[in-house]
């Protein structure tokens, strides 16, 4: 038999017969391997792991603890759980059945909603499809069969879909007596699915569109280990635990209300933590040598035309009018930033200028996708802008990237970064393009920063640095981004004045790093479950007479802290000192202080911490001396 060479993904080289199925080449590597097999790639194309190599090819294996691996995994389970769908209700109509982040969900066309009850159902009829462990086949037909095929189905939302597709050539996959179509690759059996959950069930417009058919969309999540989906539904459990929307009202942070349906409502306490963090930015930015600006919310729509927003945003922007004239309500800050640089002529000597703004933007998002302060239709953004020299272009990233680097850690959070390049709505030549991905590139790597490349998922008129902090409960939230862009000096005519007097074209760096003040806000109350690190706490200390007569002496406490700069609160209710205690506990308070007769009679305060219980009693100068140093070194704990 012939023999072909096959090269790993670790770059070792091995020959094996020509002919063999991936799951064959599999066995042959690691008999470990070919057990957690899901799929394979061959000269990077995902494929099934029944796929026979003929020639000499790059060869990966894929398994569930990989992305790709992952991917597939969850698309098979969607199938599985469309098979079941239409076993319990064949008139229903299919939709699409894609892999997400986190699981997989499919769309369906019925009559009826579906119910809790409908859920168990199709749960355990997705048990029995894969107790009998029904092979994924695929099948290769032509576009004009597959036509024909779906039309006899009267499946309407395929055949839009396959009328879209321009292969002469369409793969179906089979599970049982339901086939899809699809791309693939998938499981090789429905028995390698070890454990799945469905989530929820919600109602999702096709494509996304409000002038479509609302669907009923089903979500779910499978693993290849039970132990593993145990795991995620506890994690399921403690996000809701900590779940910023139920937190942020009961904590006296938020509200969001009808009457302004994704424009959240700040309460005072919201507002001294957005206070506190605004001061913090600050502080960080001037000691980064960055210059504040703020620019109006509403400008001219023939500004928008010229940025380009016009044509690339418009569907996302809210409009007014003004003495008969467009106005457009701003999506993003950075115009306004080019006509703060264009009033006044630059030399060389003054850049690199670095311009912050807290701005104020709106943006129209679907009632469907808004959630708490995730996603709101306006939000305040930790913007600024760098105009620069071309020299100076790698120097100014790093240093953006130290500073976003000192910030996420002041919260305590990790991070991990992505690179995206050119879209195809993309703005500018292809020699543009390179130059500043390029720019980007040399950076990170230089700062020995490792990265994900997403091709195509840039910004329409720059490449750009994504950073995607990592929570305590190991979720991902991307807020600081890097965008770099010599797109918008060429539209707004920029320039600075060079070292031989000639006007040169600047270039441009757009970057947050909260991203969004709003969004961080309940990134923090999730992170701490509302209980805030000292520094940020709304209230750092709470007073607790135990009885009414010692409402006096904890008005004296009170104000010597308010005099200290520390943020505190007394409890005046008639209650029990256990049940004011339970109060601030709940409250999420950092410090507790306790008195009653003894502590007065001898100028003292009992103290108990947050997560700590009691510290015992000390004077009150010593406990403002002790939380001011805790407060001034900003720790997480």
């Amino acid at each position: 038999m012939s023999k072909i060479r096959i090269t790993l993904i670790d770059g070792s080289e091995r020959e094996v017969e020509k002919g063999l199925s991936l799951g064959e080449i599999a066995k042959k590597i690691n008999i470990s391997l070919a057990k957690e097999a899901i799929a394979g790639k061959v000269n990077e194309i995902k494929k099934d792991l029944n796929f026979k190599v003929n020639e000499n090819s790059k060869i990966e294996i894929l398994t569930f603890s990989s992305e790709e691996g992952k991917e597939i995994f969850h698309h098979s389970t969607s199938h599985v759980m469309a098979f079941a769908v239409k076993e319990l209700f064949p008139g229903v109509k299919f939709a699409i059945g894609p892999a997400i982040k986190d699981g997989f969900y499919y769309d369906f066309d019925v009559e009826k909603p579906f119910t809790p009850e409908d859920l168990k159902l199709i749960e355990q009829k997705m048990k029995e499809i894969i107790k009998k462990d029904f092979p994924f086949k695929r099948i290769e037909i032509s576009k004009e069969e597959a036509l024909n095929f779906f039309q006899e189905r009267k499946e309407i939302y395929k055949i839009e879909l396959l009328k879209e597709i321009t292969d002469q050539y369409i793969t179906l996959y089979q599970v049982g007596n339901f086939i899809d179509l699809c791309r693939g690759p998938h499981l090789p059996s429905t028995g390698k699915i070890k454990a799945f959950k469905l989530l929820s069930v919600a109602g999702a417009y096709w494509r996304g569109s409000e002038k479509n058919k609302m669907l009923q969309r089903i979500y779910g999540i499978s693993f290849d280990q039970t132990s593993k989906l145990e795991d995620y539904l506890r994690l399921i459990e403690e996000a809701k635990r900590r779940d910023h929307r139920k937190l942020g009202l009961d904590l006296g942070i938020f509200s969001m209300h009808d009457e302004g349906v994704g424009f959240p409502f700040f309460h005072p306490k919201g507002m001294v933590l957005r206070n506190i963090l605004e001061d913090y930015w600050r502080k960080e930015h001037q000691k980064s040598g960055y210059w504040e600006v703020k620019t109006p919310i509403i400008l001219s729509k023939s500004l928008w035309i010229q940025s380009g927003h016009w044509d690339h945003y418009k569907e996302n922007m809210y409009f007014t009018k003004i003495d008969e004239e467009d106005y457009a309500i701003k999506p993003m800050n950075c115009p306004g930033g080019i006509l703060v640089y264009k009033c006044n002529l630059h030399s060389y000597r003054e850049l690199p200028l670095r311009m912050a703004e807290l701005g104020l933007v709106h943006r129209h998002e679907l009632s469907g996708v808004l959630h708490g302060l995730f996603r709101v239709r306006c939000f305040t953004q930790d913007d600024a802008h760098i105009f620069m020299t071309p020299e100076q272009i790698k120097e100014e990233i790093k240093g953006v990237i130290n500073l976003t680097d000192r910030i996420y850690r002041t919260f305590g959070f990790s991070y991990r970064v992505e690179l995206s390049t050119k879209p195809e709505n993309a703005m500018g030549s292809e020699e543009i393009w390179e130059k500043a991905t390029k720019s980007l590139e040399e950076a990170l790597k230089e700062k020995e920063i490792s990265y994900k490349v997403n091709q195509g998922e840039g910004a329409f008129y720059g490449p750009k640095i994504d950073f995607h902090l990592n929570d305590c409960l190991g979720r991902s939230w991307q807020c600081g981004t890097i965008q770099l862009d010599f797109i918008m000096p060429e539209k707004f005519d920029l320039f600075y004045i060079s070292k031989i007097g000639e006007k040169e074209r600047p270039v441009m760096i757009h970057r947050t790093i909260l991203g969004s003040l709003e969004r961080f806000i309940g990134i923090l109350i999730e992170n701490y479950a509302g209980a805030f690190p000292l520094w940020i706490s709304p209230v750092q200390v709470k007073l607790l007479p135990i009885a009414d007569r010692h409402l006096e002496y904890g008005k004296k406490i009170g104000k010597k802290l308010e005099e200290n700069n520390i943020r505190v609160e007394i409890e005046e209710i008639n209650e029990k000192i256990g049940a004011k205690i339970r109060k601030a506990e709940l409250e999420k308070i950092p410090y507790m202080l306790i008195f009653g007769d003894k502590e007065v009679a001898e100028g003292l305060v009992s103290i108990r911490k947050r997560g700590k219980g009691d510290l015992g009693s000390t004077r009150l100068e010593q406990f403002i001396e002790d939380i001011k140093g805790e407060i001034e070194k900003q720790s997480i704990f």
